[in-house]
């Protein structure tokens, strides 16, 4: 059994960020579209793992693999899963999920680098999810709660704790949906 570890929002995470996308940009160059924080340590006020989760965005889907190639070659570690769960209600062609992930090299800042292709689904997912959140705190309130409370069952490992978030996240994610129709988001 794993534990997860559920920690008090840290003001520094996105200070942290800025100085790990300077060394993602410097790794990936031209190949990423944009570098952009992610997941509950890029929302104010939210509790986390103590771990950043970053999204690259490159143009299409073969960037995918050379940037996973050139983070590796920095020392970065390649991991599966190679794509996101579709979500119901969204494109479930295969391609709309595809993602390569790496981690930090070791010894360095626990990071989550999730790499995506520019306009699919789960590249636009991430962010209307982070933007939902900051503008909706008391859902971002109610979400950290059961993040915590979810961290206190008995798991397997992070992929069981991810199983089981999943579901909740499609269920704010449905109304972020609503939300980016109503006002004009816009990622």
């Amino acid at each position: 059994m794993s534990s997860i570890v559920i920690v008090r929002p840290d003001e520094t995470w996105p200070a942290q960020y800025e100085k790990t996308a300077e060394t993602v940009h410097g790794i990936l160059g031209s190949t990423a579209v944009r570098v952009d924080h992610i997941g509950s340590t890029s929302v104010p006020g939210l509790p986390a793992k103590d771990i950043l989760d970053i999204q690259a965005t490159v143009a299409t889907e073969p960037d995918l693999d050379e940037a996973a190639q050139l983070l590796v070659a920095a020392d970065w570690e390649l991991r599966p899963p190679r794509r996101d769960h579709p979500v119901p209600g969204l494109p479930g062609d295969e391609g709309q999920w595809v993602k390569r992930i790496v981690v930090e090299p070791m010894y360095r800042r626990r990071v989550n680098l999730h790499i995506r292709v520019d306009g699919r689904a789960n590249q636009r997912y991430a962010l209307l999810f982070r933007d939902y959140l900051r503008a909706h705190p008391d859902t971002a309130a109610a979400y950290g709660e059961f993040k915590r409370r979810a961290a206190s069952l008995p798991f397997d490992g992070v992929g069981d704790y991810a199983d089981l978030k999943d579901p909740v996240c499609d269920l704010i994610y449905l109304p972020a949906e609503e939300w980016a129709t109503r006002t004009g988001w816009s990622a």
